[in-house]
């Protein structure tokens, strides 16, 4: 079992409140669901392309969620 430490989440840019877009997990100081890099990125546009489609999310914003998707994936491995 892989467990995600609460120092860990909190250091992410990420903000989960229900007043702002329901709870949806976004970047912090905007409205952007972090799903949408996800989906973005899985639509086969680049991280400049969804920057661009979302300037209020920064670079080191989108690439600190990137770094912590990537380490969970290399968890899960390293767990299996």
């Amino acid at each position: 079992m892989i467990v995600i430490q609460e120092k860990e989440i909190a250091q992410l840019p990420i903000t989960v409140d229900p007043e702002i877009v329901s709870g949806v997990p976004v970047f912090a100081s905007t409205r952007v669901p972090v799903e949408a890099l996800i989906s973005n990125l899985e639509a086969g546009l680049s991280l400049d392309e969804f920057l661009d489609n979302f300037p209020t999310v920064g670079r080191g914003q989108a690439i600190q969620v990137l770094e912590f998707y990537r380490s969970m994936i290399q968890r899960m491995g390293e767990a299996a």
